[in-house]
């Protein structure tokens, strides 16, 4: 591993040493995928990692290749003490806002995971049903901490995975490329042939007659 990623990742692993610092060993990081989309579920990953947990390449999903997430995912997942996802689908989202059921997800997740944290390291979100587990909430931090960047891999590869499977049943709208983002082509297939039952209708109503 070269010195410039040791320090990378030494650097993303600051929140977590003073918390093993303070004996605090079970450290669960969480971060979403799946928010702005126009169509399919919002996915929350959460995944407690060893202390000696040093995998070359962890960092925000955003700024991985799918190619490169892929692989990172089975080294996370093999390697962790505990991980969950929690996924709330197009007609949740729709009834409860995507804001709650990203809060839902989170929820779900931490339900999931088959040991319990000590603590909790979330990319943003406050005002959380953590189960009564305490978190810390940090600002952009799927790129300041390394298990909440872990989670955004779990969550990102989890999340395209689903999108690539409904691509199979509704090939026209070409989720498999854009996992249901709002591209150009996206909204012009919406415009030409209308919604599918996995797109996100309060998303989507500037875009349908």
């Amino acid at each position: 591993m070269k010195e410039k990623e040791i320090e990378r990742l030494n650097s993303l692993k600051e929140e977590e040493k003073k918390l093993y610092q303070k004996n605090i060993k079970l450290i669960c990081g969480i971060d979403e995928a799946g928010r702005g989309p126009l169509a399919g579920p919002v996915v929350v990953g959460a995944v407690i990692l060893p202390e000696n947990s040093f995998i070359e390449g962890v960092n925000d999903s955003k700024k991985i290749s799918e190619k490169k997430r892929e692989k990172l995912y089975e080294q996370i997942t093999n390697e962790a003490i505990a991980y969950s996802v929690g996924i709330v689908d197009q007609k949740k989202i729709d009834e409860i806002n995507i804001l709650n059921a990203t809060k839902l997800g989170l929820k779900i997740a931490l339900e999931g995971l088959k040991q319990k944290p000590e603590i909790i390291l979330v990319d943003a979100l406050t005002n959380i049903d953590t189960l009564g587990i305490p978190y810390i909430s940090v600002i952009k931090g799927d790129a300041k901490n390394y298990c909440i960047a872990a989670a955004s891999i779990i969550a990102k590869v989890t999340r395209d995975r689903i999108m690539r499977e409904w691509d199979e049943v509704y090939p026209i709208y070409g989720f498999a490329k854009h996992k249901g983002y709002g591209t150009a082509e996206h909204i012009r297939v919406i415009k030409e042939n209308g919604p599918c039952i996995l797109h996100r209708k309060t998303f989507i109503k500037n875009f349908i007659k």
